[in-house]
This record gives C-alpha cells, structure tokens and sequence, in this order.
C-alpha cells in the first residue's frame, strides 16, 4: 500500500502498548494521513500514552468495541477507511487461562466484525486498501533448544490466548482466499518498552523492585523467549503496511533471546544501579512459583524475510533497550502509579466528555 496523500487509516486498539506506538508513529510520519483511532478503553487501554499527539489536525480518538458487529459495521460505512491496522486484542495469557471466553469475544468475533465490514465497504474497490492483521509468535507453539519460526511453521497453539489468535489469523486467511480482501499479516515475538499495563513481566518487575515487592518467577525461570523494543516492532509494521506483499505474513522478532531468569538478574542489576542500592539487593526479592499451565518452554522468531524482502531490521539490542525501557519507568513514576491504582481510567471523561 503506497503512502499516498488523503488516506483514512484505522487503528485499533490504539489506546494499548504497542498500538499507541504506532499511532504516534503514523500521525508523526504521515501527517496528510488521517489516523482514527479506535479503542474500547478495557483496562489496558490508557489515552494517557498519546496525551503528546492527541491534540495533531490528523489524529481524532474514537471510543467503541470491536465485539459489537452493528458498530463496527456503521462505523466502516460512515468512515470510508482505506486501510486498517488491527492490534485489538486480549493479550494476557493469564487471564485467558481463567477466562478463555472473553479471549474468544474479542480475539475471534471481534476481527470478524472487522474483516465483514471491510468486505462490504470495499467490495466495489478493493484497489488500494489493506487490512493488516497483528498477531502473535505464540500460535506457533513451543520450541526446544534448536530451531526458529518461519512464516511456513504450523501452527501448534498451547494457550487459550495463542489458540484464539491463531483462529483470527486463520480468519484473515480465509477472508482473502474467499473473498480476495486484501490482506497482510505479521507475528511478533514479545515487546517491552514505554507505556506497557504493569501485568507483563518487564513493567511489572521493575515497579515491584522499586517497591521492594517479591518478583514471581514461574518454575525455575528457563522459559526462553524472543524480546523486541516497541518501537522497533511498530516501525516493522508500518513497513509491512506499506511495502508487504498481498495475503503474506511476515515474522518480526528482535533477535534476542533470553531465558526469563537471566533477563530478570539483568534487570535487577541495572535497577540497582539507577536506584543506588547495593549490588544483589534486587535479587533477593525473586520467589519462584508454581509453573503457568501449558507455560511453552521456548519461542524464537526468524525475522529473515522482512529484513531482506522489506529492508526492516531492529535498532537495539536488549541491554540497550532495557536501560532505556527501565529510564522511562523510572522518570515516569507519576503514570506508573495511576496505572497501577486505576485512576488513570479517569483521564477518558475528563478529556474526552
């Protein structure tokens, strides 16, 4: 999809981790682009990670869920959207594991609605329009010592939330096989960076070794998986928006690989240091617990092809980006606070209504 003047993209959930990154992203970049945003504003969704965009002539907010077919629908007819970037999802393995069902609504229904509503609002025009689908490494399954993902790997899903993003991809699949909406579609290993909800391991840790809180680490902490800086992940999918090819998929992944027990000792020296607390201190809060279920034991992504077919490649490696994913927290202590206490939902109606 060229960068043409006067498109309308939608993003959605922009108000999240990764996907308030690439909004700013593609306001900052493209400003003859009109950029919507579309967030329901569940728990993990903060307006508060765009307060710096939210005010630019191409940016304009909207508040509705995916899940609601009659929305989505009106919404694609009174918009005329000509490409849409979907990063709506339930993404916490966890919570899939206590309630599969709401991973199921959203991950599943929810990019249905949105492959029907472009189907119909581009069925006479199909040229030029894109819909690209964000998902996962994770529906591949796990790895043992040796291999990585290709973009061919079959797909081996152990969670209930790998199982309902592997069902949407198939989704996309199937609707630009059937109906030849076109598509792309990415798989990412696991982000870190700023802005991320203190549920997942990085922000999570960090905020309890700056409370000196325990650090739970599941089983012995041998997981490995693959980390990518954010930004670097959402400069990737605005290359593959652009540049990918038709019905492909492209792997994005940082190319560092960690087991979860030495990136905790990582981090937990350089909270030392940027806190001025002795060396070691930090360690001592580390408790192991019982293992997660169906906890796969290894993901490593292949990024070969959108290196060399789209001429992306990741800008930091992990110990550059986890100081300055560590700064940013640090400075940012104020936000950190709000989120972790919930008032940061109350920044919604007193900017927005």
């Amino acid at each position: 999809m060229a960068a043409n003047p006067d498109k309308k993209i939608l993003i959605t959930g922009g108000a999240g981790f990764i996907g308030s990154h690439v909004v700013r992203l593609f306001v900052n970049k493209y400003p003859q682009y009109q950029i919507v945003n579309l967030d329901a504003l569940t728990y993990a969704g903060n307006l508060e990670n765009l307060s710096d965009i939210e005010d630019k002539p191409n940016y304009r907010f909207e508040k509705g869920d995916i899940t609601d077919g009659e929305f989505v629908h009106s919404f694609f007819e009174k918009e005329q959207f000509d490409g849409v970037l979907h990063l709506a999802a339930e993404s916490h393995v966890d919570r899939s594991i206590k309630n599969p069902m709401a991973f199921i609504v959203t991950n599943v229904m929810g990019t249905v609605n949105l492959l029907n509503a472009a189907k119909e609002a581009w069925k006479d025009q199909p040229e030029g329009k894109r819909f690209h689908h964000i998902s996962t490494d994770e529906v591949y399954g796990s790895l043992d010592d040796g291999g990585y993902f290709l973009e061919s790997t079959s797909y081996d899903p152990k969670s209930p939330y790998s199982a309902s993003k592997a069902s949407s991809d198939h989704f996309v699949r199937a609707y630009h096989n059937t109906y030849k909406l076109p598509v792309v579609l990415t798989n990412c290993s696991n982000n870190y960076g700023p802005n991320q909800f203190p549920e997942k391991l990085i922000p999570l840790f960090i905020n309890n070794i700056r409370h000196n809180k325990p650090l739970p680490v599941y089983g012995k902490g041998e997981n490995v998986r693959d980390w990518i800086y954010v930004i670097d992940h959402a400069r990737a999918l605005d290359t593959v928006f652009h540049q990918g090819e038709d019905g492909a998929t492209y792997n994005v992944g940082g190319f560092n690989e960690w087991k979860n027990i030495d990136l905790i000792r990582v981090m937990c020296r350089v909270m030392d240091r940027k806190l001025d607390r002795a060396e070691g201190s930090s360690e001592e809060l580390i408790t192991y617990v019982k293992d997660r279920a169906g906890h796969d034991l290894r993901y490593a992504i292949d990024s070969t092809k959108v290196m060399e077919e789209l001429g992306w490649k990741p800008s930091l490696q992990f110990e550059e980006g986890i100081e300055k994913t560590i700064d940013w927290y640090l400075e940012n202590t104020a936000w950190l606070d709000r989120v972790t206490s919930g008032s940061y939902q109350e920044y919604y109606k007193e900017h927005y209504q």
